[in-house]
């Protein structure tokens, strides 16, 4: 077996600890979190989640980067091979609304917004990811509606900021009173935003 270089070492600890942090907050959302568990899943000590990431803050902040790098990683591929209005809109849909770890997510994700409100530092570091990941998107949607001459019916940066919105109101409402189908309400939104063509 090769011995990893302190480097390879730094970089499995760091992706263990993002993994069990994802688990952990999943699992028991994020205000009951706590860093012990964390690193007692990813069979560290605490001192590990705070020499990586600082605190659980961070350690958030991190996944959330890390799952939005992923998400657009996704939606660039998806929107490279994308030949019509209705290939756009398959693109946009974000993973299965009515997933339990989506709503677990978004329950988590909303904790955290409640919590940083009252600290404008964690706040604006949690925007400004978001931010990122809204621009991106944007920019992507820019050049391909351009490339497939697509009209949508509203600024692109306002929908962006409206479906994300949809999409993690739509996985809360499931968690707690699953009724209404969301993968509908999403398609009937994103068909709105891309209408077809008039004949």
């Amino acid at each position: 077996m090769t011995r990893l270089t302190r480097a390879e070492q730094q970089r499995r600890t760091h992706e263990h600890l993002l993994e069990a942090g994802r688990q952990v907050f999943l699992r028991r959302g994020f205000l009951a979190a706590t860093v012990e568990e964390i690193a007692a899943d990813a069979g560290y000590t605490r001192g590990a989640v705070y020499k990586h990431f600082g605190g659980k803050e961070g350690l958030w902040l991190a996944i959330i980067e890390a799952t939005a790098e992923g998400h657009l990683s996704e939606l660039k591929k998806s929107l490279a091979v994308a030949t019509d209005r209705d290939d756009v809109i398959a693109a946009l849909a974000p993973v299965d609304v009515v997933d339990k770890d989506a709503a677990r997510w978004s329950a988590a994700a909303a904790e955290v917004l409640a919590a940083t409100a009252q600290q404008p530092e964690t706040a604006a570091l949690v925007a400004a990811v978001q931010r990122r990941h809204d621009d991106e998107v944007v920019s992507l949607l820019v050049e391909h509606a351009r490339r497939l001459h697509l009209e949508p019916a509203m600024p692109l940066h306002e929908a962006v900021v409206m479906l994300g919105a949809l999409g993690i109101g739509l996985a809360l409402r499931q968690a707690v009173a699953p009724s209404a189908d969301p993968a509908a309400i999403l398609a009937h939104v994103l068909d709105s935003v891309f209408p077809p063509e008039a004949t």
